[in-house]
């Protein structure tokens, strides 16, 4: 306690949120630093989104479970704590004080953390309506994924009995999972693509055990109700044909944006594609001993890509506890069309693989059975056909082996197709 009345911590690590991918750094580093591992999150319980997504379906890749998403929770943070990491629930990060401190606030009092290294594992969430500029009345029952899934799972509320979802990700077919929990017909989806943005293991299930019809080119473009809702305004935005549909219920979902208010005070480089921090495949920000993970860098992967990406980091924050330095060497990669953005942005010739030694990046159209290819200095370095569609609406992967022909020297590196 300082004269301010401010509680000093002085772990070796802290982390800035406690979803799967920052309990997964928990776990992963409190057995091999010499310190706490302090994970903060601002929620009453630990675990993130999986919380409150009561579906299966989680920690196929880094558990080779199957789990619901409450149970993945409850698991990362047994995990977390088994292996000698403290998590701390409802504290808010409101600032900086330092390369390597921040400030909270908890209900026992302001706390300033003072680490040798942070770990930034803020995910991601979904643009509210406002966001979206969606015109018409300011009516109940419009809601995100989170917001619905919350109210549903966390507070055993109900909703209405007829929704419109707006999107077909694959956290649109959780959202009508969770309305079929609650007794609520999902009668249509919308997308502005011209197919279904999930897979078709999702999708095409999806459609006969909702009795639900997708339809692409369409989005919603007016609200209409009050104090209830009462129906949308859906567009085709090839004919511009607009019809009205009835329903009581209206979930935004997909539209993704990181949390990224930390990164911004404090400066760290952000990459105008993810709008998240730009990192090289270490999970390092520019601001050295500033580490990030998980759905803050690419919005967004599923839980358990996340939860890998925590894990991987571990080795890196240890290098940097033990006075070592990254390579000096580094390259921009950058994503051309049809990709929006790549993860992670920068390669350094020396640093091991990205996780899954894979690159990660996002298409804004459909794509089958793409040849990647990476230009340098305006020539060819790299290309591979690869047998499996880039598509809008999920994130697309690319083996990072590609990247072994680039030129420490040659500057930028562009990724894109070849038609």
């Amino acid at each position: 306690m300082t004269g301010t009345g401010v509680t000093v911590l002085t772990p070796a690590v802290v982390i800035v949120g406690g979803g799967p991918a920052g309990l997964s750094a928990a776990r992963e580093l409190a057995p091999r630093v010499d310190g706490d591992v302090l994970v903060l999150d601002r929620e009453g319980t630990a675990g993130g989104i999986p919380r409150h997504s009561d579906h299966p379906g989680y920690g196929i890749r880094d558990m080779r479970r199957f789990l619901s998403g409450p149970a993945y929770a409850r698991r990362l943070v047994r995990q977390a704590e088994a292996a000698g990491a403290t998590i701390r629930t409802d504290a808010t990060v409101t600032n900086w004080a330092g390369d390597h401190a921040i400030e909270a606030t908890t209900p026992m009092g302001r706390i300033r953390i003072e680490a040798r290294a942070v770990v930034l594992a803020t995910g991601a969430r979904e643009r509210p309506r406002p966001a979206r500029l969606i015109p018409g009345d300011r009516a109940h029952g419009v809601y995100t994924t989170g917001h619905l899934q919350n109210i549903v799972h966390l507070r055993n509320g109900g909703v209405g009995g007829r929704a419109v979802i707006s999107g077909a990700e694959l956290v649109s077919w959780s959202a009508a999972l969770t309305l079929r929990g609650a007794g609520c017909r999902t009668v249509l989806m919308t997308t502005e693509y011209p197919r279904a943005d999930s897979y078709a293991l999702f999708s095409v299930p999806g459609r006969i055990l909702f009795r639900t019809r997708v339809a692409t080119r369409t989005r919603v473009t007016r609200i209409i109700g009050r104090p209830e809702l009462e129906a949308v305004e859906v567009e085709n935005i090839d004919t511009g044909e607009r019809r009205v549909v009835e329903c009581d219920t209206l979930v935004l979902t997909g539209d993704w944006i990181p949390d990224h208010e930390l990164v911004r005070a404090a400066g760290i480089a952000l990459d105008p594609g993810t709008n998240g921090p730009l990192v090289d495949g270490a999970l390092r920000t520019d601001r050295p001993g500033v580490f990030a993970v998980g759905n803050l860098l690419h919005p967004v992967d599923t839980a358990d890509i996340a939860a890998i990406d925590g894990a991987h980091v571990a080795d890196s924050v240890v290098a940097w506890l033990d006075g070592r330095s990254p390579p000096a060497e580094q390259v921009r990669l950058l994503a051309d069309t049809p990709f929006r953005w790549v993860s992670p942005e920068i390669f350094r010739p020396g640093d091991p693989a990205p996780a899954r030694r894979r690159l990660l990046l996002w298409s804004d159209r459909y794509v089958p059975f793409p040849r990647v290819v990476l230009r340098q200095g305006g020539k060819v370095v790299a290309r591979r056909r690869l047998w499996w569609p880039a598509a809008p609406g999920r994130v697309f992967r690319v083996p990072a082996s590609l990247l072994a022909t680039i030129d420490p020297d040659g500057g930028p590196v562009h990724i894109g197709v070849e038609t």
